[in-house]
């Protein structure tokens, strides 16, 4: 019973302590990539031109996603309501071409 006490202490110990928060996680250069629907060679650009910040470990590219979301805001680009339909209706035939060639 005892030691079924402790492991019920230590897993309510477990629970309280904060989470660390999504912003400050970090991830692959696969996983911003899939997000962002670009290439590695654009990433790669993206960290040679010191657009995002990024840390190598062992051969791998790891982002913490603040510092995406920093890039993504940074690089807002405001438009006027022309062109979001414009964007609207590109991307529906983009969509329609991309359904019909399967």
């Amino acid at each position: 019973m005892e030691k079924l006490d402790a492991l019920s202490e230590y897993v309510y110990k477990l629970k309280q302590q904060p989470t660390e928060n999504d912003e400050d996680s970090w991830v692959s250069s696969r996983e911003i990539c899939d997000f962002l629907k670009i290439s590695e060679r654009t990433l790669q650009r993206l960290r040679t031109n010191g657009k995002v910040s990024y840390t190598n470990l062992g051969g791998k590219y790891y982002y913490q996603i603040s510092q995406v979301k920093k890039l993504l805001k940074e690089n807002v680009i405001k438009s006027t309501e022309e062109h979001l339909h414009e964007l609207a209706e590109h991307h529906k035939r983009h969509s329609f071409d991309r359904n019909t060639e399967k």
